[in-house]
């Protein structure tokens, strides 16, 4: 399964793009777009090659979604909650 993330141009150099993925800032390859970028579009980003630019709507939306699943892939710590949860006899 391959994944392309999206992020939005910081600023660009010939064929090299500054890019900020949610506060990690990187570059990315500009060599495989056909279309100019400058700072303040969003590209998807697979393997350090730019593989598509996003519109800006579409560039914030899908930054959305990510920070959405990243929160919700944050470890679940019961002692956030309160009692620890009963474990069945014999385990642990």
């Amino acid at each position: 399964m391959c994944l392309a993330a999206p992020a939005r141009v910081i600023s660009v150099e010939g064929k090299i793009a500054h890019v900020d993925y949610g506060g990690v800032r990187t570059t990315a390859r500009l060599d495989t777009l056909s279309e100019p970028v400058e700072p303040g579009d969003y590209i998807l980003i697979h393997t350090g090659f730019a593989i598509q630019r996003l519109s800006p709507e579409d560039g914030r939306e899908t930054l959305a979604l990510f920070d959405e699943l990243t929160a919700s892939l944050e470890p679940h710590r019961p002692e956030d909650e309160g009692d620890p949860p009963e474990r069945p006899s014999g385990v642990g």
